[in-house]
């Protein structure tokens, strides 16, 4: 077993599937038997809140791709700067099982993976 660390930049619905590879890349990594980490920051802030919802017409639904990540044990930080500052949804709050947390938090995952990957 790998620890892998998936690191989110990209809004969410940004019209590529881009983030929705990720996800389900981090969904294959964890059904293999590896430990998936998920950090979002930037505009990926989104997708950790209720009130992000898929664009009329997208047939995925990345906030629930993400809270079934989080209920299979897949542990996910977001960056706490980047509430206020980032995505859409500025200042809403992440959903549960979504922590808020720090760029030394991540440094310290970054240092500790044996992969870490980025979207």
């Amino acid at each position: 077993m790998q620890s892998i660390l998936i690191i989110f930049n990209r809004e969410p619905y940004d019209n590529t599937d881009v983030t929705w590879n990720g996800l389900r890349l981090a969904e294959a990594l964890r059904k293999s038997g590896n430990e998936v980490r998920i950090f979002l920051m930037n505009d990926a802030v989104d997708m950790a809140r209720d009130i992000c919802t898929p664009p009329e017409g997208y047939d995925q639904d990345l906030s629930k791709m993400l809270k079934d990540l989080i209920s299979n044990g897949v542990n996910v930080q977001v960056c706490g700067t980047c509430m206020s500052r980032c995505g859409i949804y500025k200042n809403h709050p992440y959903f549960e099982g979504a922590h808020n947390s720090t760029m030394a938090f991540l440094a310290d995952w970054v240092t500790e993976s044996d992969k870490v990957l980025t979207f």
